[in-house]
């Protein structure tokens, strides 16, 4: 599943960059962080290849740069995480406020959740912005808890920069082995995914017990 999924996704940002260029890079990150699993392993990478090939930058006119696809990653990450992060906060709350205890989510737990993200909210946004899986969907509880914006945007800037920066380096370093580093993170990306659904059982066993 997940080589028919780079099989579309791959050819998907190289029209996407051949059109837009570092705009291209924000879209698709924007994408990625509005909790639309499109993996950011690729979409950075892919603009590191762009980088080591000196290919012209469509809106530019000059090669494309290192920092050029550093600086669209991120603002992409941002703007994508600020609309998950709105959804949670005027979507999701109300939603899982009125009919959350059909799916075992009662008023209990969202206190609990605004109690974790108001004492170990920056720590956990930082943190989550440089796993994969994770990054792509933190900003919806962190705005169904209320974290203040100011400090969810500034501690997922600040998580995000380090994993746009990593990404990007290793598809400019890899050069047309690029794709090795997809495959690399792949491992983590089966474990952090077991641990979601082991977590999700414990959840559902907890409160069925309860």
């Amino acid at each position: 599943m997940l080589d028919a999924l780079d099989a579309i996704v791959i050819p998907f940002l190289e029209s996407l960059y051949r059109a837009l260029g570092y705009v291209g890079v924000a879209a698709a990150m924007a994408i990625e962080s509005a909790a639309i699993p499109l993996p950011s392993e690729l979409i950075l990478p892919f603009a590191g290849w762009s980088v080591s090939r000196g290919v012209v930058e469509p809106l530019t006119g000059a090669p494309w740069t290192y920092w050029g696809a550093v600086i669209a990653g991120v603002v992409g990450n941002t703007v994508g995480s600020l609309v998950a992060y709105a959804v949670g906060m005027y979507g999701g709350r109300p939603l899982l406020e009125r009919w959350g205890r059909y799916v075992l989510i009662s008023r209990h737990d969202l206190d609990l959740a605004d109690r974790w993200f108001a004492r170990y909210g920056d720590a956990t946004v930082f943190f989550s912005r440089m796993l994969p899986v994770i990054r792509t969907f933190i900003s919806v509880p962190a705005g169904v808890a209320r974290m203040p914006l100011w400090r969810f945007t500034a501690f997922s800037l600040a998580g995000a920069v380090p994993w746009v920066m990593l990404l990007v380096w290793g598809g400019t370093l890899l050069g047309d082995h690029w794709l090795e580093l997809k495959h690399a993170l792949r491992g983590l990306d089966y474990l952090i995914a077991a641990g979601l659904v082991a977590l999700v059982g414990l959840f559902v066993w907890r409160h069925v017990r309860r």
